[in-house]
């Protein structure tokens, strides 16, 4: 199958936000693929979290969802993105305070296939996510399948816990979606590029790793085959990669490092 990694910079204005994801599946579909990428916020992105994400959030029923279906099924091709959905908790004054920050894939006929609330939320470098993102309420791995093939989803600070990609791999899932806004900072660029091979070369899978572009994240989004060799990266401007992916491919690197078979810890 066919897959695109859509690197965006993604802002505050949802309209504006929306017009590009369905300007860059449009472009996809023309390329002939089957499933296009986005970054973790999609929808609504500012350099810090704060009280609006949780203000902008949706159910998913709601308009910003509806209309990354209807992008989906007008290019027919699927579609994952992350957006802020709508939990059930407000303040005492009656104010939303916090948000899931929610991925979902929804296929090429407008469907939604899956939908994944971030379970690790990034508390660190002085970041704090969780102030008005709440973390999913069980930590519950994701995978669906499109195009013949089974994917887990994965949000950025996700990556940083091997126990989840190896869950997903468990699972069925044959690619891992790394969907991000990485924040910058000492050393990030490297982090993310190490960590995201060693979930690829650990589980026999593809890593599809997708950033938003700096200022807010870093970029570099890139494709990972099953031994841990990038297969085609981006810089840090917007842009997309398009490229063929195979399960065959995941059953060679499977075949050459049994890793499933020879894991003993508990």
């Amino acid at each position: 199958m066919r897959i695109t990694l859509a690197q965006i910079d993604s802002g505050s204005d949802v309209d504006r936000n929306l017009d590009l994801i369905a300007e860059y599946s449009a472009k996809a579909a023309r390329e002939g693929s089957d499933l296009i990428v986005f970054p973790e916020y999609s929808t609504y992105e500012k350099s810090r979290v704060d009280r609006s994400f949780a203000d902008m959030a949706e159910p998913l029923d709601g308009p910003v969802a509806t209309r990354l279906q209807a992008t989906a099924a007008r290019d027919g091709i699927a579609v994952v993105a992350g957006l802020l959905e709508r939990s059930g908790e407000r303040g005492g004054s009656g104010e939303r305070e916090r948000a899931f920050n929610t991925l979902v894939a929804i296929g090429a006929d407008g469907s939604r296939l899956a939908s994944y609330r971030k379970i690790h939320l990034f508390d660190c470098q002085g970041f704090r996510e969780s102030d008005y993102i709440e973390a999913a309420p069980e930590p519950v791995p994701v995978t669906f399948s499109s195009g013949g093939m089974t994917f887990g989803l994965m949000t950025c600070y996700d990556l940083r816990f091997p126990e989840l990609a190896r869950v997903l791999a468990d699972s069925g899932a044959e690619v891992l979606l790394v969907c991000s806004s990485w924040v910058p900072g000492t050393a990030k660029t490297e982090q993310w590029a190490t960590l995201a091979k060693a979930r690829a070369i650990e589980n026999g899978v593809y890593v599809a790793a997708v950033s938003q572009t700096p200022p807010v994240s870093i970029g570099y989004s890139m494709l990972i085959d099953p031994l841990g060799t990038v297969v085609h990266g981006l810089g840090t401007g917007p842009g997309t990669g398009t490229l063929d992916i195979s399960p065959d491919a995941v059953q060679a690197a499977r075949d050459q490092f049994p890793t499933w078979r020879h894991h003993r810890l508990p």
